[in-house]
């Protein structure tokens, strides 16, 4: 398993620290990177999380897996 996580359906207003407070609550958070477009600078509605260790990729998939973020 990999410590990159993608973290999709997000609202266009979630920002990287919004995705890394989410994610602290389970472990350490090493990147948070929400993707924008070139052009216009507004986010796709994704992210990618990069976790400390496998194991707490894991349980930030658990914890994470179906809760709203920013409405979404």
């Amino acid at each position: 398993m990999g410590q990159r996580l993608y973290v999709g359906n997000l609202s266009f207003h979630t920002t990287e620290d919004s995705v890394r407070d989410a994610f602290a609550e389970f472990g350490t958070v090493v990147e948070a990177k929400v993707v924008t477009e070139r052009e216009t600078g507004r986010s796709r509605g994704f992210a990618f999380v990069t976790m400390g260790s496998d194991d707490e990729a894991r349980k930030a998939i658990s914890g994470m897996d179906g809760k709203d973020l920013d409405g979404r």
